[in-house]
């Protein structure tokens, strides 16, 4: 079984960077073929002005051991 030995997190308060976000990550993934992505968290937070979109990646990075 493999184990977490890495972590990735995409995150974003501003709308446009929001609208990239999957672009974003799709284009990490692909920079990053090696990694296998074991689990993965989607987290919103908020307040009166900002809205904050999380995404966390946990991999096992097979160079790293």
């Amino acid at each position: 079984m493999l184990r977490i030995n890495g972590v990735k997190v995409f995150s974003t308060t501003k709308f446009r960077e929001r609208e990239f976000l999957g672009e974003t990550i799709t284009r990490w993934l692909d920079e990053n073929p090696d990694l296998e992505i074991l689990e993965r968290e989607v987290r919103q937070s908020s307040d009166n002005e900002f809205h904050c979109l999380s995404i966390i990646l946990f991999y096992h990075d097979p160079q790293v051991g």
